[in-house]
């Protein structure tokens, strides 16, 4: 990860390079979520269907989803494959969405392909996110990739991505999020993620719970999808966890028993390897790496801020996005496992229809200090009161509110001393950071 530069102005933080980009891609856009695929298939049509050019994995889920999507593109790049990865939210740039051969595409070559497309995502009137995915389709098109593998944005069943038709489905688990979007039960969400299951598409799921995976089951019956349930956790043996990887041993019936070892660090990134490794079993031979680029490419694959460790000026930093009840648990497990220099100081953003008040207790329970601070690139409408939360967890840690960023940050880097800061709590959190703190996200090769 490269680092350094210039510090953020406050005006650079609120409006991040992510958004000021994104406002020269396309200046309007119809807003929030609008259910349907009608509009993405129609201005996808007019494009002459760029998503239809080259075979496709689909890659669904609560939590995880963006990890086995980039594992799986960095082994088929490693197989040879030109390899398009298209994932969300971005952390600091709208480039960090459409990857080619593990780079993210160029500005320049960015605001080409916008302009190619602009005219259709406003004729269909698209949302910033549907305009997103168009515009990633198209340029996996014109970069002739290989083979592309797809994250689902939101649910699976009426995300715009679900216009795919491709080789391998998967969903990785179901937990409790965009309740307000997905459904207030978990079998609800469930019925949503299960809207990817695609006729005569292999279908894996990585869910254990059996209420749930029955809910799939049944899903892919009816559509007559082959279904495969992968309990990918009890495959797993001899899990390690370093400051910088995750090694673990993995029996597979193409491979045999494998040691492998990915930097995304924490025993749910294992998990969530073995998962990319059961789609990577059920592509068509002509697709399916050999054992070398399976190795290879769980080793290098890049996806931050996922447990992501740095050190910088003498202090240890971790940055990992978890935004909801499961995420938290995952990340806790994390620092229960590493021994990270103390004090060991959190600082932490949540968005305000998030659960904070299941999410808080677990992390501040590990911390010498909690600093509170309000995510600057959060969305106006989504954003959270920090001041009241801290008077409703007050006494599970130490506890600071500091509403101004950049101020928290240095709060919480103080703080710390030579110990550790750990940023949390949603994607604007870690990207603001991360802008702050001059490291770029996917580095510089």
């Amino acid at each position: 990860m490269a680092s350094g530069g210039e510090g953020p102005t406050p005006e650079r933080l609120d409006r991040p390079y992510a958004d000021l980009l994104a406002g020269r891609l396309f200046p309007t856009l119809a807003s929030g979520v609008r259910w349907g695929l009608e509009r993405t298939e129609g201005a996808l049509a007019a494009l002459g269907d760029p998503h239809r050019r080259y075979p496709a994995i689909h890659i669904g889920g609560t939590n995880g989803k963006g990890s086995v999507t980039t594992t799986l593109a960095a082994v088929l790049g490693e197989a040879g494959l030109r390899a398009g990865c298209y994932t969300s939210p971005h952390l600091c740039s709208i480039r960090e969405r459409i990857v080619v051969d593990g780079e993210a595409i160029a500005e320049d070559l960015l605001l080409e392909r916008a302009a190619e497309v602009t005219d259709v995502v406003e004729r269909f009137g698209l949302t910033f996110f549907e305009a997103v995915t168009v515009l990633g389709f198209h340029a996996f098109a014109r970069e002739d990739v290989d083979v592309a593998v797809i994250e689902v944005g939101l649910g699976g069943r009426l995300d715009a991505t679900n216009v795919l038709r491709p080789l391998v489905s998967a969903v990785t688990n179901v937990q409790m999020d965009h309740a307000d979007y997905l459904g207030d039960t978990l079998a609800k969400i469930a019925g949503e993620k299960a809207g990817i299951v695609k006729a005569g598409v292999p279908f894996i799921l990585g869910e254990t719970d059996a209420a749930l995976v029955d809910i799939f089951r049944r899903t892919a019956a009816a559509v007559g999808a082959p279904f495969h349930p992968v309990d990918a956790t009890a495959r797993l043996q001899d899990v390690e966890l370093g400051r910088d990887h995750t090694s673990f041993s993995l029996k597979t019936r193409s491979w045999g028993e494998m040691r492998l070892a990915t930097p995304l660090v924490g025993r749910h990134q294992a998990s969530n390897a073995a998962l990319a490794v059961e789609v990577l079993e059920h592509l068509p031979e002509a697709l399916r790496p050999v054992r070398d680029a399976v190795v290879r490419g769980i080793a290098g694959v890049r996806h931050p801020g996922r447990d992501q460790i740095e050190s910088l000026e003498g202090r240890t930093w971790l940055f990992d996005v978890a935004h909801n009840t499961a995420g938290i648990h995952s990340l806790v497990d994390t620092l229960d496992r590493l021994d990270l220099p103390r004090p060991l100081v959190v600082l932490v953003g949540v968005l305000g229809d998030k659960d904070w008040p299941s999410m808080l207790p677990p992390l501040f329970s590990r911390a010498d200090l909690a600093v509170l601070t309000q995510p600057p690139s959060a969305p106006s409408e989504r954003r959270w009161d920090p001041r009241a939360v801290g008077e409703a967890v007050a006494g599970v840690a130490p506890l600071r509110v500091e509403e101004d960023f950049l101020a928290a940050l240095g709060a919480a880097r103080g703080a710390a001393g030579d110990g550790t800061v750990v940023v949390t709590g949603s994607c604007h959190t870690v990207g603001s950071a991360l802008t702050a703190l001059g490291i770029e996200p996917l580095g510089r090769r």
